[in-house]
C-alpha cells in the first residue's frame, strides 16, 4: 500500500492503539506518514491487560506519547461478550457467524471513537486512525465502511474544530495488513493477538487462526511463539 499524503510538521493524530496486530499496523502507519502521535488503548474490563502491556513497551520503546484510559466503570454496559464475560466461553476454531457473534462488544468502537475524537479536539490533532479492517465487515457492524462514513460525518459536526477519521485498512485483508507491515520492516513479535491472556498465545481461538492464516498465506512463520497443540488421545 502506498504512504498517504505525509503531514505538517505540527500536524498531531490519535490512534487507537489495543497492542494488537492491526493496530500496531495503523500505528506504524501514522508515524510514517509524518503525524505528532498521541496513542490511546483503552481498558474497558476486557478478558485481560496483556495487550495493554504489550502497548505500554511499544509506545516506550517508539518514544511515542502514549495513554492507557481506564472506562471499566462502563463495564457492566457492555458485559454481553465473550471477550467481556470471563464466565462465558471463548469460541475457538476459524471464525463463523456464531464465533464471530459471541465476539462482538456491543458498540465498542463507537465508543472508544467517541473518546479518541474528544481527546483530538483537546489537543488539536486533525486525525483519529483506528484499525477496522475488511476481514471484520461480515458481522462486526462497528468496522464497515458506512460505519466509517456516518462517524466521520458526526465527528465533523460534534465539535467546533472537525476531526477526520481515518481507517487504513478499511478495504484490506489481514494479510494485506500484514504485508504492508513487513515493507514498513515491522516485528510483529510486538504484538498480541490472542484472546486469551496466558505465557503463550493460544492458536486456537478465532483471532490466533486469522493471524496464522494471515501469515501462512504470505509463506511467512508467525514470530509470536504459541502454546503446544494438546496431544492427539
Amino acid at each position: 500500500m502506498n504512504d498517504s499524503s505525509p503531514a505538517t510538521a505540527s500536524a498531531k493524530a490519535v490512534v487507537i492503539y489495543s497492542g494488537g496486530m492491526d493496530s500496531y499496523t495503523v500505528l506504524h502507519r501514522a508515524i510514517r506518514q509524518g503525524y505528532s502521535i498521541h496513542a490511546l488503548s483503552f481498558d474497558y474490563g476486557q478478558r485481560h491487560a496483556k495487550e495493554l502491556d504489550i502497548a505500554r513497551r511499544v509506545c516506550q520503546r517508539l518514544e511515542i506519547a502514549h495513554r492507557v484510559i481506564d472506562i471499566q466503570a462502563i463495564h457492566s454496559l457492555i458485559d454481553n461478550s465473550a471477550l467481556t464475560d470471563d464466565s462465558r466461553p471463548l469460541p475457538t476454531g476459524d471464525y463463523d457467524a456464531d464465533s464471530l457473534a459471541a465476539t462482538v462488544v456491543p458498540n465498542r468502537n463507537m465508543i472508544l471513537l467517541s473518546l479518541a475524537i474528544a481527546h483530538a479536539v483537546n489537543i488539536n490533532a486533525d486525525v483519529c486512525f483506528y484499525g477496522a479492517h475488511g476481514g471484520d465487515h461480515v458481522l462486526y457492524p462497528d468496522c464497515r465502511p458506512e460505519f466509517v462514513e456516518r462517524m466521520n460525518a458526526a465527528s465533523a459536526v460534534a465539535n467546533f474544530n472537525a476531526v477526520r477519521i481515518e481507517a487504513p485498512y478499511l478495504h484490506a485483508s489481514k494479510s494485506g495488513i500484514l504485508a504492508d507491515g513487513l515493507d514498513m520492516g515491522l516485528d510483529y513479535a510486538q504484538t498480541w493477538t490472542c484472546y486469551q491472556g496466558g505465557e503463550l498465545a493460544c492458536g486456537e481461538c478465532g483471532s490466533c487462526r486469522e493471524r496464522l492464516a494471515a501469515f501462512a498465506e504470505r509463506g511467512l512463520a508467525d514470530p509470536l511463539i504459541y502454546r503446544p497443540a494438546p496431544m492427539e488421545p
